[in-house]
């Protein structure tokens, strides 16, 4: 593919398939053979400095840009591509189909690929179907020896290897809440009982004897007189005092419960077909 100008993309805004603006189509990368265009790239991130390939396949020229049908965060995401000599080779063209999830059957030029890898290749490639089935295999079954033949590609030893996969599980710390520690203020009633003390004016008669008859006999015979007693008494003072009586502290303890994880694991089985002895350990 060259990196050629192309009119209807080149300079427009690209959006994404939620309609979001990822931003300016810098470059267009054609096939080789049909000049198609097969990769956009868009300049994203801070002030536009980063340069992210689009598949052109399916991107769609409209009145206010060109839309294509992949998230912004897929775009802004995709493999870093080192275009300076501006071509793309078959390897990077195929990192850059699998992040979008696409096969390398869906990209829009109908040229193929070379032999060595039509093997892989699924699109409608050059060559004959008859060339891309037996590429890479030699001789016949009934005449091959020595080392085991692999009939789906390349010459491995004489064993395959079976492999399954299992759980992994561990944990992981997340935020369930917050507790918050907190003071606050009631109003109660409280009532006390206090004893109290008052005066109270009270008569009472005096003989005349010997001991006070001097102190009544003091003063005229017949007189008028007036006395004058002050009585006090005591009344309730109420005070507050406000006094430390326990501390709160706000800590945490670890609980430890059970949880069940169900997952599907997949296993590879072998099975020989034909006239075979199995002699493998019971799995």
């Amino acid at each position: 593919m060259g990196n050629n100008d192309h009119g209807s993309f080149i300079g427009q805004t690209l959006y994404s398939s939620d309609n979001e603006k990822v931003g300016k189509v810098g470059q267009v990368f054609l096939d080789d053979d049909t000049d198609r265009p097969e990769f956009l790239t868009v300049n994203t991130g801070l002030f536009g400095m980063n340069e992210s390939f689009v598949p052109a396949a399916d991107a769609e020229v409209t009145g206010d840009g060109v839309r294509v049908p992949f998230t912004k965060d897929q775009i802004k995401d995709a493999p870093n591509v080192d275009v300076d000599s501006g071509h793309l080779d078959q390897s990077e063209e195929r990192r850059l189909y699998d992040h979008y999830g696409m096969t390398y059957s869906e990209r829009t030029s109908d040229s193929g690929l070379p032999a060595d890898s039509a093997g892989t290749y699924t699109g409608t490639g050059t060559g004959t179907a008859g060339t891309t089935a037996t590429t890479g295999t030699t001789g016949t079954a009934d005449t091959f020896t020595g080392e085991g033949h692999d009939t789906s590609g390349p010459d491995t030893d004489e064993a395959m290897t079976r492999s399954e996969e299992r759980l992994d599980v561990g944990t992981t710390s997340q935020e369930a809440g917050r507790a918050r520690l907190r003071k606050y203020v009631t109003t109660e009633q409280e009532t006390v009982t206090v004893p109290v003390k008052k005066e109270r004016a009270v008569l009472e008669t005096e003989p005349i004897t010997g001991d006070n008859r001097d102190e009544a006999l003091d003063g005229p015979a017949i007189s008028e007189e007036e006395h004058e007693v002050v009585l006090t008494e005591e009344r309730p003072v109420v005070d507050k005092i406000a006094e430390p009586v326990e501390r709160v502290r706000l800590g945490t303890e670890t609980v430890t419960d059970e949880e069940t994880v169900t997952e599907e694991v997949r296993k590879e089985h072998i099975e020989a077909e034909g006239d075979v002895d199995d002699r493998r350990g019971t799995r």
